[in-house]
């Protein structure tokens, strides 16, 4: 089974708050409309329906070049 994270922060339409992880060391960045959202890892955790999971915090947005 894949790692989960929690996201949080960012954009309030965002829908998928569970997510696969990122590889240690590794930002999260989610397409969403037409940018990407950035999530730094942090050392906290949030229960979730297979146990704890790590809790990824929003910090930027970056667009998508055209």
């Amino acid at each position: 089974m894949a790692n989960k994270a929690a996201l949080e922060g960012g954009p309030d339409d965002l829908q998928e708050r569970i997510v696969e992880a990122a590889p240690p060391g590794e930002d999260l960045k989610i397409a969403h409309r037409g940018g990407y959202e950035h999530f730094r890892s942090t050392s906290r955790t949030q229960e979730g329906p297979e146990g704890p999971l790590p809790v990824y915090e929003w910090w930027e947005r970056t667009e998508i070049a055209e």
